[in-house]
């Protein structure tokens, strides 16, 4: 009882960040790829990555209507990288899966999920066995309570959380814990889950989620963080091999490769826009052509008090990029008027519209150039947009997204990529992310 009193003072004088000194020289966490788990083939994890991203998009539109061509970029449990992590004194083993398009931190737990929880791989967290356990009042000093948003006061004055996305929700108290990452230490607000009701498999195993968004509940946030970064390997190619994010003074670009910038576009006030991180995507060249779409196309635009429709959001819980419907035609025609006869068949149990043959994919398909505002270019190779659906063909990996624009984690790949927050703005490099 006297710990739990001294983590309550700790806690009701925060006003801003709960990180300890071990968190000053910045957190490492190694990430793996959900498919690692079942030994997927490359096939099965593109088809994987096909059928995730559009149960994802399925959800967005589900969301259209409230006003006008309103879609709320809501997330489904799709993410695809897992970080392990040790919680509470003593440390009790947790992975979780990782988001840059959520804030809240939360496991599930042992003393409140009974049989109303998710099926995960390592035992649940138990926080009575926990020394270094907190609970967040409903009315504490820090006002982590309500930063939440969704947020309940219960009769004996615990804040009580409810956790929205697109497969379902997680319902659970807020508390503060001991964390211990592969590097590093912190003190973070999180949620103690005991009730899931998400889709069946929507965790992979997972006891629960770390959100790297903009919202004050997210472990950048928490840890009074500035920047973070990440490089993940190409989970087609490298089987199992280990992906990195790097979050405060750990984040940065030291490889030998050129370094690009792109400003971030300013993300709007209103939830759940405000999680998101927004780039200023201008324009695509297929080869040496450049697409003729229409400059709108991308824009992030108010279309009623509260509501926001398109932009463009980079995010790691997406595998596949998906583009607004003009600037999808657009590439489509395109790519079709070059390939031209060496296009192929689809597999019909795919629902992909443009296929070539596996062995001819480094030799006929274009490159692809994202073009940002000031001047600066993401190129993708035929590799990182292409991805073998069998034995004998491979398909364009990029969807239509309706009215807003997605770069997913697939296209990512073989990039460090450095979240500035300070300086707003998105930074770059071509690297091994293996050996980082």
């Amino acid at each position: 009882m006297a710990r739990t009193l001294v983590f309550l003072l700790v806690l009701l004088c925060s006003s801003a960040s709960l990180v300890t000194s071990s968190a000053s020289a910045g957190l490492r966490m190694k990430l793996t790829h959900v498919d690692d788990k079942a030994g997927y083939t490359t096939e099965e994890r593109v088809r994987r990555a096909v059928a995730v991203s559009r149960e994802r998009l399925a959800s967005m539109q589900q969301q259209r209507g409230v006003v006008g061509d309103v879609s709320a970029p809501v997330h489904l449990a799709t993410r695809q990288y897992i970080a392990e992590y040790l919680i509470g004194d003593p440390p009790q083993r947790a992975d979780a899966l990782i988001d840059t398009g959520s804030n809240l931190i939360w496991t599930q737990c042992a003393t409140t999920c009974l049989k109303a929880c998710a099926k995960q791989d390592l035992p649940y967290y138990n926080l009575s066995s926990s020394a270094s356990f907190a609970p967040v009042p409903c009315a504490d000093n820090a006002k982590l309570c309500a930063a939440n948003g969704v947020h309940l006061c219960g009769l004996d004055g615990s804040c009580t959380f409810i956790a929205s996305y697109g497969a379902g929700s997680v319902i659970g108290s807020l508390g503060t814990e001991a964390f211990t990452f592969q590097s590093g230490a912190a003190r973070l607000a999180f949620g103690c889950v005991s009730l899931t009701q998400i889709a069946k498999g929507a965790l992979n195993g997972a006891s629960g989620l770390i959100g790297l968004g903009r919202g004050r509940l997210s472990l950048i946030s928490q840890t009074g963080a500035t920047k973070f970064s990440y490089c993940l390997t190409p989970y087609l190619r490298n089987h199992g091999a280990s992906s990195h994010l790097f979050v405060g003074a750990s984040a940065s670009l030291s490889g030998s490769g050129a370094v690009t910038s792109i400003p971030f576009v300013k993300s709007p006030k209103e939830y759940p826009y405000s999680t998101f991180y927004y780039l200023p995507l201008t324009g695509i060249t297929v080869g040496k052509t450049k697409l003729p779409i229409p400059s709108a196309a991308f824009e992030l635009r108010r279309v009623a008090a509260g509501y926001w429709s398109g932009g463009v959001i980079i995010d790691t819980g997406s595998p596949v990029t998906a583009l607004a419907d003009a600037a999808y035609r657009a590439l489509g025609e395109e790519v079709t008027r070059q390939l031209n006869r060496s296009l192929v068949q689809p597999p019909a149990d795919t629902g992909l519209d443009l296929c070539v043959a596996r062995d001819d994919v480094d030799k006929v398909v274009p490159a692809l150039v994202f073009h940002f505002s000031g001047g600066a270019d993401m190129a993708v190779p035929a590799g990182s947009y292409w991805g073998p659906v069998d034995k004998s063909t491979a398909c364009m990996l990029i969807e239509e997204g309706g009215y807003e624009s997605v770069i997913g984690n697939f296209q990512q790949q073989d990039l460090h990529l450095l979240y500035d927050i300070g300086k707003g703005e998105l930074s770059f490099q071509t690297a091994d992310c293996s050996v980082l």
